[in-house]
């Protein structure tokens, strides 16, 4: 990506589902073994997948995990418990097989690939300059853009970065607002990694710092996610618009990923239409974050981790849709009466 203004003309006209595909998904739905809309979600998400693959009889035989990772100049207001250094460390534990998300992939029969982002340049202070010029916020897009290969099924996402979820907050606050609040941060800042009092403070703080300064530039979505994110959430957005222009369905993770995803939404209306947001995180300000995107997680387990772990544990669920799908008797061909024969 050479400019902001080509991103924007890529989000302006997101591609649209394969309709075809959808109606002839609920048209089986409607011949299987069961009372009409019985498997609730689970007929959605077949006829989700459906319609963003382009597929009649949707396939999960190519899932991918990306999680790219970054760290951030804001860390040393003291908003996270940890030095930034865990980011690499975390980067290396990934690549040992010991953290959460190498053993939820492999349940989930997912491909597993981390992405780290110049961590030894960390974004510059978001309180007191943008986080990355164009040309950094650019590369780091592009990146996110290029991880994701034309041929996957289905992609969850991901992110590690200590301090990310301050950057996540000021993005969410500089798209959404807060509703007459009398504080962004207060709103939309939660305890991360579990900061404490004190350092909730200073997050708060750091994100109504952060929204003063840049004031009317965050007006727009892009400029937004360059001045408040990360690398790591350039990425995410660049894979998220990537997956869309190859329609490949996307399960987003928590709070920092969706936020990461958000402008796409606020850039086009149906922007995030072939996202789904995995789960609710326990992090502050996520449940408020889907209900601005007017988005349904799939699942609720109070996790707040990150790293992908809660769009990989979805993938289970869309391969129980799509078993079912595939899998179930028609009326017709198990010899069952419809409610029209009584």
């Amino acid at each position: 990506m050479n400019s902001l203004d080509q991103i924007r003309t890529l989000c302006a006209s997101p591609l649209p589902g394969d309709d075809t595909a959808a109606a002839a998904i609920a048209a089986r739905q409607a011949q299987l073994t069961k009372p009409p809309g019985s498997l609730g979600r689970l007929e959605e998400l077949a006829a989700w997948l459906g319609r963003w693959q382009g597929r009649e009889m949707p396939r999960l035989d190519r899932v991918a995990v990306l999680v790219f990772a970054g760290n951030h100049g804001v860390v040393a207001r003291g908003v996270s418990p940890f030095p930034a250094s865990v980011t690499a460390q975390m980067v290396a534990n990934f690549a040992a097989g010991g953290a959460a998300i190498n053993q939820l992939a492999a349940v989930a029969g997912a491909s597993l690939q981390v992405v780290p982002l110049e961590l030894e340049h960390p974004t510059a202070d978001l309180c007191t300059a943008p986080a990355m010029t164009e040309a950094e916020f650019l590369a780091a897009f592009t990146a996110g853009h290029d991880a994701v290969a034309p041929e996957m099924d289905l992609l969850c996402l991901g992110e590690m970065g200590i301090g990310n979820t301050t950057a996540g907050a000021a993005l969410a606050a500089a798209l959404f607002g807060a509703d007459g609040a009398a504080s962004l941060g207060a709103f939309w800042a939660g305890r991360g990694t579990g900061v404490d009092d004190a350092g909730l403070r200073r997050k708060r703080e750091a994100i109504d710092t952060a929204i003063a300064f840049h004031g009317a530039a965050l007006g727009d979505p892009l400029e937004a996610a360059r001045r408040l994110g990360g690398r790591e959430t350039a990425a995410i957005l660049g894979a998220t618009l990537a997956a869309r222009r190859h329609r490949v369905p996307v399960l987003l993770d928590g709070f920092v990923c969706t936020a990461a995803a958000a402008p796409l939404a606020r850039l086009a209306r149906g922007g995030l239409d072939h996202a789904i947001i995995a789960h609710a995180s326990a992090e502050h300000g996520h449940k408020a974050l889907i209900g601005r995107l007017g988005m349904q997680p799939l699942l609720d387990l109070g996790m707040r981790l990150g790293e992908g772990s809660g769009a990989t544990l979805a993938v289970p669920i869309l391969r129980a849709a799509l078993a079912c799908h595939a899998g179930m008797a028609t009326f017709a061909q198990a010899g069952v009466s419809t409610a029209g024969d009584a």
